[in-house]
């Protein structure tokens, strides 16, 4: 599965994108790690990608929240 990823390069996030059918955020990391939250709601998601500090909505709302894997 390909995630659409936008641009976001703020607080160590270079990317993001979310999928509505499997619900998955997909965040792309400065170092290059790319991990995938899945159970993730379209407003949590919503409010991440919109948000002006989106590395303490992650840590705060998103984080330890949601079940996580890394896919790179």
């Amino acid at each position: 599965m390909t995630i659409e990823r936008k641009p976001i390069r703020r607080g160590g996030i270079r990317s993001a994108g979310y999928d509505r059918g499997s619900r998955i955020l997909e965040i792309e990391f400065d170092n290059g790690s790319i991990v995938q939250h899945s159970g993730v709601g379209e407003e949590i998601a919503r409010r991440f990608l919109a948000s002006g500090s989106p590395a303490s909505y992650y840590r705060d709302n998103i984080e330890d929240e949601f079940t996580s894997k890394r896919v790179k």
